[in-house]
């Protein structure tokens, strides 16, 4: 009778110790991978010392925490800043690139309607600058 009670007990995988080490070889592999580089080697052309590079023409546009927006020399409101600057903008070149500098303490909803008329005048060109 005894012995019949013992072969009925199923032996069960204890995988236990697989899972830990399975855990600690990803850490290891988490740690170490970030640190790996490739050296490559890559020969680059020489430019010529004597040419320079043009100026590239933009169009910056800064806008005050008071909601003021100035492009250039001109000064808009951000309420009539839409249809002024694309009557103006008719004469511009399109793919001039723009420079968007605003104050960081803007909601954003201004910030996007600055850029969203800014498309709307044809300029695909936007850039928001930031401080270093």
């Amino acid at each position: 009778m005894d012995f019949e009670v013992w072969d009925n007990d199923k032996p069960e995988l204890n995988i236990t110790p697989l899972v830990d080490i399975m855990l600690v070889l990803l850490a290891i592999l988490m740690v170490t991978t970030p640190t790996i580089t490739y050296k490559e080697n890559i020969q680059l052309p020489h430019g010529s010392k004597n040419a320079r590079a043009s100026k590239t023409q933009f169009l910056e546009v800064r806008m005050d925490l008071a909601g003021k927006i100035y492009v250039n020399e001109r000064t808009y409101s951000l309420a009539n800043f839409a249809d002024s600057f694309q009557l103006w903008a008719k004469q511009l070149d399109k793919s001039m690139a723009v420079h968007v500098r605003a104050d960081k303490r803007l909601t954003y909803d201004k910030i996007i309607y600055l850029l969203k008329s800014l498309r709307e005048a044809g300029f695909y060109k936007v850039s928001l600058v930031t401080s270093a």
